[in-house]
Order: structure tokens, then C-alpha cells, then sequence
């Protein structure tokens, strides 16, 4: 099952405070960008976010759940009506985010 394209718009609208909010479609699905730093997807009109130490302690009772087979378990976002606590989860996490890899040329 792939997500809906109605689900991101609500999300993306939830996150339209923070700025710098993008998205990359894949497979179906969809890669949450913030600030070019991946913070999590959208899989099956779920949102999930990469389990760091920020988001585990921001929600504490947080079920782990698989985004697709073979994938690392992520973090469910399960009050996404919540404006401002889905704001404030992107701005803690953000320190902990990877930092994206430079691709070489060719």
C-alpha cells in the first residue's frame, strides 16, 4: 500500500511553520526532508521519524514500527493533529539528524 499524495499535503501543512520543510517521493512513498536533513517519511499514511535520542525521550511511549520489509524500525507520530507538537519534535531532533553525504562527481 502506498501512501496518499491528501495525507502529505496535511502533514506538510502541519510542518508549513517551520520552513525548509521538503519531501522526495519514493516507491510510493515519501522522504521528509528538514533543513536537507532526512527526519523521517511518510509510509502507509504514517508518519514515522528516525528513532534518536530526542524524539525517544520527546515520546516516550512511542511504538516502533517497520516503514516497509527489511527497513530499521522508526518511531510512530501518532499526534499528528498536534501543530505544535509536531513542530516542536523537528526542531529538537534536528541536532541528531545525519548530516547529509556529499555525493563526488564523476
Amino acid at each position: 500500500m502506498s501512501s496518499s499524495k491528501e495525507y502529505l499535503n496535511f502533514i506538510l501543512e502541519q510542518l508549513s511553520e517551520l520552513g525548509d520543510i521538503s519531501y522526495r517521493a519514493m516507491m510510493g512513498e515519501y522522504i521528509i526532508y528538514y533543513k536537507g536533513r532526512i527526519v523521517g517519511g511518510i509510509y502507509d499514511d504514517r508518519l514515522l521519524v528516525k528513532p534518536v535520542k530526542s524524539a525517544i525521550d520527546y515520546m516516550p511511549d512511542a511504538k516502533y514500527e517497520l516503514p516497509y520489509e527489511g527497513a530499521k524500525a522508526m518511531l510512530l507520530v501518532d499526534n499528528v493533529d498536534n501543530r505544535k507538537y509536531l513542530t516542536d519534535l523537528f526542531e529538537i531532533m534536528f541536532d541528531e539528524l545525519p548530516v547529509p553525504k556529499v555525493k563526488k562527481k564523476k
